[in-house]
């Protein structure tokens, strides 16, 4: 491996160039920036308005209430002229955040853009002007004021419509801002790298290269493995660790540690799926899935939960007696011995701090999570947009150069069209696959376009092919490949989660510090069949805890985002028990994700909610905000370093009610009532299961209890699409020890084969 020398800062990773944005007319362009800045406009005072227009002026009085509640509940505010400058800063002046909106419209479904389209074209004409905002007045042409009233009005809306316009306006103007405003980043202390910078080793995957040409390049090997995430990487070693030739292929591109961190935006261009903007059909959920070399253990949180016993025991009811045998456990220590999961030097940071004490003095079990960081203490917060350090052992820093060490040979930047069948002994077969390889340009970039790179038809022959793309795109790869199983796609599982933002009186630069060291399990079981919560903190990267945090008018918002220095952000994260599916686009075929999170999920996740607020309150939150749109924040009406609130009882003694105080219990009951409701309330997974589900008949799943895909031979899936339900768990390890046995079964099939071979 080579170490990156006298760096003190990731070296920048370019971005494409935009698209045309010829999908908008102009007038429709000018409607949905009217829209957008609209939620996070420039505010002033009323004297002070220089555009009546485009600034939202509040008068003199207000402004000044402003700055004095900032400066009391902030232990750093800024002073007034830099407060000043802050409210009046309009970002869609800020060609930054301007071409990220345009950058995540453009990866936005063809489908959903017509949608929003056509909506806006509504919105052009006087009569649909009059229908939607109340005003003949064109949206676009009225003031500021006038632009959040209808927005908060759409939000109330009996029309379905229009809180989910709402909510799509809101989202977009969240995430533009708190990722590219630069005096929320400067005022909060936020730097997109660590102050101490120190890249680990990049290493050489001495990537297979191609001569441009238009005939069809073949290769042969034993083994053929789609994608390189945590799947497909441990496949890898294993495999090639046995003796057997093995090639790994991914979509995505390596980027070393002196690449990572990355900027929001080019973490979302090329080490996620669908630029980072992937949601469910209705928008109910938002999926965050990797998509890069390493896949989803490149951008994952170093969390390694192993799966409960109530789990396994509900595989094996389903007549997968492995999950229950001695050998599974074992697949589940060698993963973990492997990367050197350990609790053992872990430093918690703010955030799992409140979980863990929260948990003990509410009487809940809490305990630190593993991490898969080789001993290490790995105190950083932005492996969300790839680890630098190099101490999260993910698939690119352990497992794939084991693999290599061993043999195996690598192909970046290839997309899979189809796995190659023969059919002519009277059953499938699968004999390797094909697609496109794309490399990179001559100075080794991926941001060019890749017209201007050389582009191959690539076919590699293979006794063994192992699909391992993800829950998202392995279900589409065997869809493209003519697989007629009905279960292909479906049982898909997101473990939904709501999340919840509370400020502290102290400054804790959430960001600083393992992003997910501690849980709480007090709730994972909360209907006697193993569904319910895992309460845990969550990244504390700016736009990851601001684009849900609730909108309610442009100055509420802006002051909060104002204190998130003194914010963290947790999570209720659901085993759902109901399930989606996954089917491809028909205008490009990537993956659309069909979920919405039921009745009976939404229930446990409201629940674990409820204990998050409560945890926050007994560590001293002095204000809690659910993602709820339609909730107001709970304000306590002391901070928490005053006395506690008292009530006398009879003999004199005073007692300090806790979660008893009973503001904040009719608060709570308030929080019960309204319920998760989209689009009141938004959801988030970042973890994708079962679409390709395991299962010990062909009529209820897609592979068989070894991987092997029912309908083919020598075909086999090795990812969380396997899964037969919800892990419960941060699926990483689950995955790694299925795929650990999965690549154990092929080898014996392997040198099975070539000892009948021999002895022929």
């Amino acid at each position: 491996m080579a170490t990156a020398q006298h760096l003190n800062a990731p070296i920048p990773t370019q971005l494409p160039e935009l698209k045309e944005t010829s999908y908008f007319s102009e007038t429709q362009w000018q409607l949905l920036l009217a829209l957008v800045d609209a939620v996070i406009p420039s505010i002033v005072a009323e004297a002070a308005a220089t555009d009546r227009k485009n600034q939202l002026r509040i008068p003199q009085p207000q402004y000044e209430e402003a700055y004095e509640r900032t400066k009391s509940s902030m232990k750093h505010p800024p002073d007034y002229e830099k407060f000043k400058q802050y409210l009046e800063s309009r970002p869609l002046d800020n060609p930054r955040c301007l071409n990220l909106l345009k950058r995540l419209l453009q990866n936005v479904p063809n489908d959903d853009r017509r949608r929003l389209g056509g909506i806006l074209n509504l919105l052009t004409t006087r009569l649909g002007s009059l229908a939607a905002t109340g005003y003949c007045i064109p949206l676009h042409e009225q003031p500021v004021h006038i632009r959040e009233s209808i927005l908060q009005a759409w939000g109330q809306s009996w029309v379905s419509v229009w809180p989910v316009i709402k909510l799509t306006m809101v989202t977009l103007a969240r995430v533009c801002f708190a990722r590219t405003d630069p005096l929320l980043l400067e005022l909060s202390g936020y730097k997109e790298c660590v102050e101490d910078y120190q890249p680990g080793p990049t290493f050489d995957f001495n990537f297979l290269q191609f001569e441009a040409g238009s005939d069809l390049e073949t290769l042969e090997t034993d083994v053929v493995i789609v994608g390189s995430g945590c799947g497909g990487a441990v496949c890898a070693k294993v495999l090639s660790e046995a003796g057997h030739n093995v090639i790994v292929v991914d979509k995505g591109y390596y980027f070393p540690p002196s690449q990572l961190p990355m900027t929001v935006e080019a973490a979302n261009e090329f080490l996620y799926e669908g630029g980072g903007a992937v949601q469910s059909a209705n928008g109910s959920i938002r999926v965050v899935a990797g998509s890069c070399w390493g896949g989803g253990g490149t951008v994952n949180w170093s969390v390694s939960l192993q799966p409960q016993g109530f789990v396994r025991q509900e595989w094996a009811d389903e007549g997968l007696n492995f999950f229950t045998t001695q050998e599974f456990q074992n697949c589940l220590d060698r993963v973990c011995d492997f990367m050197g999961v350990s609790d053992a030097h872990i430093r918690h940071r703010h955030g799992s701090n409140v979980v863990l004490n929260g948990s003990k003095k509410l009487g809940w079990t809490a305990k630190p999570c593993p991490q898969n960081t080789g001993g290490a203490e790995h105190y950083c917060g932005r492996c969300t947009l790839g680890c630098g350090s190099g101490e999260k052992q993910g698939p690119a820093v352990s497992w794939l150069p084991a693999a290599s060490k061993a043999g195996a040979k690598f192909i970046e930047g290839f997309n899979v069209s189809r796995v190659l069948f023969d059919e002519k002994h009277g059953s499938k077969q699968a004999v390797g696959v094909i697609g496109t390889w794309t490399s990179r340009d001559k100075d080794g970039n991926v941001h060019t376009p890749e017209s201007d790179r050389i582009q191959r038809q690539v076919q590699i022959r293979a006794k063994k092919v192992i699909v391992a793309s993800g829950a998202l795109n392995s279900p589409i790869l065997l869809m493209r490949s003519g697989l007629k199983n009905s279960h292909i796609g479906k049982n898909l599982h997101l473990h939904p989660v709501c999340q919840l933002n509370a400020s502290f009186d102290e400054d804790v630069k959430g960001w600083e510090g393992g992003i997910l060291t501690s849980v709480c399990s007090s709730f994972e079981n909360l209907d006697g069949k193993g569904h319910g919560v895992k309460l845990e903190p969550s990244s504390m990267i700016p736009y990851m805890f601001l684009y849900g945090h609730p909108w309610r008018s442009a100055l509420q918002w802006k002051l909060d985002a104002l204190r998130c220095r003194q914010m963290n952000t947790f999570i209720s994260l659901a085993r759902d028990r109901d399930t989606g599916s996954v089917y491809p686009d028909p205008d490009d075929g990537r993956p659309i994700v069909n979920y919405t999170p039921s009745a009976f999920d939404r229930k446990h996740i409201l629940a674990g909610v409820i204990a998050l607020a409560k945890i926050c309150y007994v560590e001293g939150a002095t204000e809690i905000w659910p993602f709820i749109q339609s909730v107001p924040s709970f304000v306590r009406r002391s901070k928490a370093t005053d006395p506690a609130p008292e009530t006398v009882q009879e003999d004199g003694d005073a007692i300090d009610q806790g979660v008893n105080d009973p503001d904040f219990v009719a608060w709570l009951k308030t929080l019960e009532r309204t319920g998760v409701n989209f689009p009141d309330a938004t959801f988030t997974s970042a973890h994708q299961m079962g679409t390709c589900r395991m299962s010990s008949h062909p009529s209820r799943g897609v592979v068989d209890p070894e991987g092997r895909v029912w309908e083919s031979q020598n075909l086999y899936v090795a990812d969380a699409s396997v899964f037969p339900s919800a892990s419960g768990v941060n699926p990483m390890i689950t995955n790694m020890a299925i795929a650990d046995w999965i690549a154990r079964c092929i080898s014996r099939d392997l040198k099975k084969a070539n000892q009948f071979r021999a002895a022929l």
